[in-house]
């Protein structure tokens, strides 16, 4: 069920509905019985691969704790069935077809035609986090399964994040509140600006992005334009999704983690990472980049193998890994540079356009296909075509670092600490631009497909 539907729509209004007319103890199984519909609208075969990987990591957890002596064998094999249903779900195709093609064989069939659950990398990754800070000692095990259950099923962030950690939103969900009128207020700011990025911006720049990424020959302007377009479209896209459910959660008392904090002002690669996809940033330097050394021995090394095994979980494609290995290769050299004595808005351009070239890394098809775009850059004939798409480009990106450098400089919530009859004013011009000029294309989210 995709957030830009009116089947969401009419979804969340009976929840919220049912949830607001009942105790907050039943309340909470409502929400899993939700969850569970919400999961199984896209297929409801996967909803028992949920369920029952679940089910394993919380049985696991209490065995933790009933039998300490055997803590690493029983956190070993909550790693290994996580990563084992992501390697048969997301991997096992690329790789089968990638050692057939080696050693000159036919492809299996069989693995060729596995289809990817929706939302597997995030709830995977979220449960073993669980589990392993339940093996250092860092969260009690939770007791009830289906408590547990509501903690991974969690609807808002269920599909694509952001990946929460046990200790932050597990308590919230077993001691929930009815949110206060300010919490309301919140949610409405963060549903209406989740929705303007996603249906207003990254949904009318799809078309600039195939363009120069899907179409043969496209040119070296088109190339160019899908460049820049495309890192505009995968951040409102995506930190979209993430303010639709942080303001879907409000809704239910819950407060999920920022997710996006406005990347495209960071002056440096690293400070990129304190920005975009936090959850999954932190998740990577917490299980995997300290437990490799962090920066205490080799950090060059397991900075590269951290982003690079990053670039992985988003895909069997070698284009991912390439990406991985030039976010790695971008901090390990920063590490190593001093910090250049110049304005930071010149840092600031420059970190961009270092983001933006590796964001054409991510987009493109295949390594090959990379270089071809790369090829038909000495050629930039501004047609007519290029240069409509670049007004198109620049009337949505321009309003979106407009108000993102007002939430930069006074708070993510800053609007709503404005005068009412200027709220009005913005919600006004923001529904509008929904309205008006919302894409009619229904695409799904960009990162459903990870």
């Amino acid at each position: 069920m995709l957030f830009n539907s009116l089947a969401f729509v009419a979804f969340l209004g009976v929840v919220y509905g049912a949830w607001r007319a009942l105790p907050l103890g039943a309340g909470r199984y409502w929400l899993l019985a939700a969850s569970c519909v919400f999961y199984g609208w896209w297929d409801w075969r996967f909803l028992g691969l949920l369920l029952a990987t679940a089910t394993l990591d919380w049985a696991l957890a209490l065995g933790m704790e009933r039998w300490p002596g055997r803590r690493k064998a029983l956190v070993t094999v909550s790693v290994v069935s996580n990563l084992g249903t992501l390697a048969v779900f997301k991997y096992a195709g690329f790789f089968s077809r990638e050692l057939a093609a080696a050693l000159g064989l036919a492809s299996p069939s069989m693995l060729l035609g596995i289809v990817l659950p929706v939302g597997i990398s995030f709830y995977t990754f979220q449960a073993m986090a669980y589990t392993i800070d339940v093996y250092r000692g860092q969260v009690a095990p939770c007791r009830k399964l289906l408590d547990f259950l509501l903690f991974i099923t969690f609807f808002p962030q269920l599909v694509a994040g952001p990946i929460e950690r046990s200790s932050h939103l597990l308590p919230q969900l077993l001691q929930m509140r009815r949110p206060a009128s300010r919490k309301h207020s919140e949610a409405m700011w963060f549903i209406t600006w989740g929705y303007v990025k996603k249906v207003v911006v990254a949904d009318n720049l799809a078309p600039i992005v195939a363009a120069g990424f899907d179409k043969d020959g496209p040119g070296g302007a088109a190339v160019l334009l899908a460049a820049y377009a495309f890192t505009w479209q995968i951040y409102c896209d995506f930190s979209g999704y993430s303010d639709i459910a942080r303001g879907v959660a409000r809704l239910f008392g819950v407060d999920l983690m920022e997710n996006f904090a406005r990347p495209f002002f960071a002056a440096s690669p690293r400070e990129v990472w304190h920005r975009w996809h936090v959850s999954l940033s932190q998740w990577l330097r917490d299980y995997l980049y300290l437990p490799l050394g962090g920066n205490r021995s080799r950090p060059g090394f397991n900075l590269m193998a951290t982003m690079v095994l990053g670039g992985l979980w988003h895909g069997a494609n070698y284009t991912y890994l390439a990406w991985g290995a030039w976010h790695g290769g971008a901090l390990a050299l920063g590490r190593r540079l001093p910090r250049p004595k110049i304005p930071r808005w010149l840092l600031v351009v420059a970190t961009f356009h270092l983001t933006c070239l590796g964001f054409v890394v991510f987009r493109a098809h295949s390594l090959a296909h990379l270089v071809e775009m790369a090829s038909s850059l000495s050629s930039l004939q501004l047609t007519p075509t290029a240069l409509a798409h670049l007004r198109t480009l620049l009337w949505l990106a321009v309003p979106v670092t407009l108000l993102e450098w007002v939430q930069e400089r006074q708070g993510t919530l800053a609007v709503l600490g404005w005068p009412r009859s200027a709220q009005a004013c913005v919600y006004a011009l923001l529904w509008t631009s929904i309205l008006v000029l919302g894409s009619s294309y229904g695409y799904q989210f960009i990162y459903f497909q990870f």
